[in-house]
């Protein structure tokens, strides 16, 4: 065997990842191999910063393109491309950056034009990216995306090939966060547009200008490498040489592997979680990561607000996250993680001022159910729950169809796991009743969560539209962007309204990261949220 480290990462639907129960180590020497085997749970669906939806690309193309900032080893944070602090407009609404001196991995220089071709490719409403409403921020993107105003109207410039400037709608004290995100990264632009639709779906359809560049991804395959960058602008800093990607959808065989030192980095969940607790090499870490069902308004049954308050409450979450999952992961009652954001004035946690929200009560969800059904003049019903095909995803709508059919009289739940993107396109084409999936925040405010349900964002998939949600989501993102304490109260009201009065959504748990690291593998970053893994600053002892 080759004198390499070989890891397994599992990056998304619970996220975790780390190394051995033996530690794992190989003979040590001093020309160990800086190449690393790494494994997700879910294919690849895109490298364009622009369409992706689900953790798993959003991970990987934070392995090979970086944006003005980038996420330091403590997860703030720090300059990336931008070459110092921006200068800021007295009224905190105009930053000018100057760029470092840097280039794509073909060798074009990175431009400040880049940037402004990918802000404005993701507000603009013929390219339906998932993340247009997180353009909200600059200068007229709402308008933009409600058709009322042209793209080239976005606030953002080139002033010149290293020149920067973003006009905001309100000044915000946390834009820094915002742009380590995936939607802020930028594309070389002259590429991107000579590819069309084929940019991001292939090795040969992409350039990044990130610590990493992409090697043998054909766009299905379920294996890929990412093998160093030398025209990374920090690429001294970057100690791995390569890393190899597969997909392993089963924890099961990603542990088996580990313990025959075929992978020396690996996830748990479930069963494994709790077998490898008290072992020293196993690593258990929140995570603001929320697992949730979304159920299609625009379907007759799952219209129906009671019928989705009544399956809110009918799952046992603390039995699903303690028994089920047992990684660490905790039972949510709110859209809105617990430990994520503070009250500007009290300090208190969102999750904790805001309550539980339509927590687990067999009697009163029996009683909508009720009511439900003769709303709808059926007393026998049959809906289909949608997941990713990994272990993970097929173990949470298993527990969901058990607790729904013996807790809803007449209920009979169908179950469809299909590979990740065939869930990504079922959601987006409206061919769903109710579909599990996960999300992540890229920064610390609870807006990150709540505006994945704005009627007009690229993510919310639901049918779910409210003129009161969105107008709330707009005040908060502008008019009270400089009031922290009512932008913070109408937070709150936002997040009951979703969950507690239009049950949009049905959150089910709060994630964590479980998993067991070999000696050999160092300063893998994994982060609390945002992108899951970070390879940049890792390598093999």
């Amino acid at each position: 065997m080759k004198k390499r480290l070989v890891a397994s990462l599992a990056i998304a639907t619970l996220l975790l990842g780390a190394c051995s129960t033996t530690g794992n180590k190989k003979e040590s020497t001093t020309d160990t191999k800086q190449v690393i085997e790494v494994s997700t749970p879910g294919e690849l669906s895109t490298l364009d910063s622009g369409q992706y939806s689900d953790v798993n690309s959003s991970d990987m193309i934070g392995q090979v393109t970086e944006g003005l900032y980038r996420t330091n080893k403590d997860g703030d944070p720090e300059l990336a491309l931008a070459a110092e602090k921006p200068t800021v407009s007295e009224d905190g609404k105009t930053y000018t950056f100057k760029l470092k001196d840097t280039t794509w991995s073909n060798g074009d220089p990175v431009t400040a034009n880049d940037f402004v071709y990918a802000y404005q490719y993701v507000v603009d409403p013929a390219n339906a990216s998932s993340s247009s409403n997180r353009m909200d921020i600059f200068k007229n993107a709402s308008k933009i995306r409600r058709g009322e105003a042209s793209v080239d109207t976005l606030g953002v410039k080139a002033l010149d090939d290293k020149t920067l400037q973003i006009e905001l709608e309100s000044p915000i004290t946390y834009l820094d966060q915002v742009l380590v995100g995936t939607p802020f990264m930028p594309k070389n632009a002259a590429f991107a547009k000579e590819k069309g639709k084929s940019y991001g779906t292939t090795t040969e359809n992409f350039v990044g200008n990130g610590p990493f560049v992409i090697e043998d991804w054909t766009g299905t395959n379920e294996s890929w490498k990412l093998v160093k960058n030398p025209k990374y602008w920090d690429a001294d800093n970057v100690k791995l040489d390569e890393v190899d990607v597969q997909v392993v959808k089963e924890v099961g065989t990603g542990v088996n592997l580990f313990e025959t030192q075929a992978l020396d980095f690996t996830t748990l969940s479930d069963t494994y979680a709790k077998q490898y607790k008290d072992n020293k090499n196993a690593h258990y870490v929140p995570k603001s990561l929320v697992g949730y069902l979304s159920a299609n308004q625009k379907r007759e049954v799952t219209g129906n607000v009671k019928v989705r308050q009544a399956i809110m409450q009918a799952i046992d979450k603390k039995a699903f996250a303690e028994d089920i999952l047992g990684d660490g992961s905790t039972a949510l009652n709110g859209f809105v993680p617990a430990n994520f954001a503070k009250d500007p004035k009290t300090g208190e946690d969102f999750r904790k001022e805001n309550g539980d929200l339509l927590p687990y009560n067999v009697e009163q969800a029996q009683k909508l159910w009720a009511e439900a059904k003769q709303e709808l003049g059926q007393d026998e019903i049959t809906l289909e729950v949608l997941s990713a095909d990994t272990a993970a995803a097929k173990k949470t709508i298993e527990f969901i169809q058990g607790q729904l059919e013996q807790n809803l009289p007449g209920l009979k739940i169908n179950l469809k796991s299909v590979p990740l993107q065939n869930r990504l396109d079922l959601q987006t084409q409206g061919d769903f009743d109710i579909a599990f999936g996960t999300w992540t925040p890229d920064y610390a405010d609870p807006i990150n969560f709540l505006e994945f349900y704005d009627s007009k964002g690229g993510l919310n998939t639901s049918g779910y539209v409210s003129e009161s949600y969105d107008q709330g989501l707009e005040e908060a993102r502008t008019t009270l962007a400089n009031d922290p304490e009512a932008r913070w109260d109408k937070l709150k009201e936002l997040e009951k309204q979703l969950v507690e009065t239009d049950t949009a959504v049905i959150p089910l748990y709060q994630g964590a990261v479980a998993y067991l690291q070999s000696d050999q593998l160092k300063d893998l970053q994994i982060y609390p949220f945002g992108r899951t893994v970070s390879y940049r600053l890792a390598y093999v002892e």
